[in-house]
């Protein structure tokens, strides 16, 4: 059976819609949703069988593929990491919410899934309602990792309803809340106390430093 495609207004996200999403996550369901940067494929970080279904869409190994997950807010980050330095806290706070992907040292409360192999993981805040508040009504994250375009000049499907064509057979729901970014988040690497850039994107980093 097809997912569906529901239209969720970005500014101003109607909170029954919000309501259904959550839903379906919360009952183990794969979704596609807006971010600030490029359009993110997801489910419930605690349920093993969804975080399965997206690695088998993404076609990667949960094992090799360093996932990262959505957080509402900086309290909920600090549940799932390391006590940060004061300088790394300071530009965490200033940079968020934004389109950066932050690379911490995890803590005993982060999934082992989505520990590397150095027990760090990458979480993002992303300045957007929609996958905030799924997030906040879901009441823990969701992954996300972005949805790529076969298309080699566009890296990123921007466009939610061809999206929906694409995918509506693997997934259970995808939003529609207008055209996406062509361009992913800047991964920002925390772990060791040292600002790395591990991959540029949307996100300018040096303004918060």
């Amino acid at each position: 059976m097809a997912g569906e495609l529901i239209k969720i207004h970005p500014e101003n996200p109607q909170q029954n819609k919000i309501d259904k999403v959550v839903e379906v996550l919360r009952n183990g369901g794969v979704v596609i949703y807006p971010t600030d940067t490029v359009y993110g494929l997801g489910c419930d970080i605690l349920n093993q069988k969804a975080i399965e279904k997206v690695a088998r869409i993404k076609g990667v190994k949960i094992k090799k593929y360093n996932f990262s997950f959505i957080c509402y807010d900086l309290s909920d980050i600090s549940h799932y990491v390391y006590q940060m330095d004061k300088t790394t806290f300071k530009t965490i706070k200033k940079a968020l919410p934004g389109p950066f992907t932050f690379v911490l040292k995890a803590n005993s409360n982060a999934p082992k899934i989505f520990q590397s192999n150095k027990k760090t993981v990458g979480i993002r805040v992303p300045d957007h309602l929609i996958p905030r508040l799924l997030v906040k009504g879901l009441g823990n994250p969701i992954i996300t990792t972005s949805i790529k375009d076969s298309d080699e000049v566009l890296e990123y499907s921007t466009d939610p309803e061809l999206i929906y064509e694409k995918y509506k057979d693997q997934v259970d729901l995808v939003i529609d809340g207008g055209y996406g970014n062509n361009n992913p988040s800047t991964v920002v690497d925390f772990s060791d106390g040292e600002l790395n850039v591990l991959r540029q994107g949307i996100g300018e980093i040096e303004q918060f430093v």
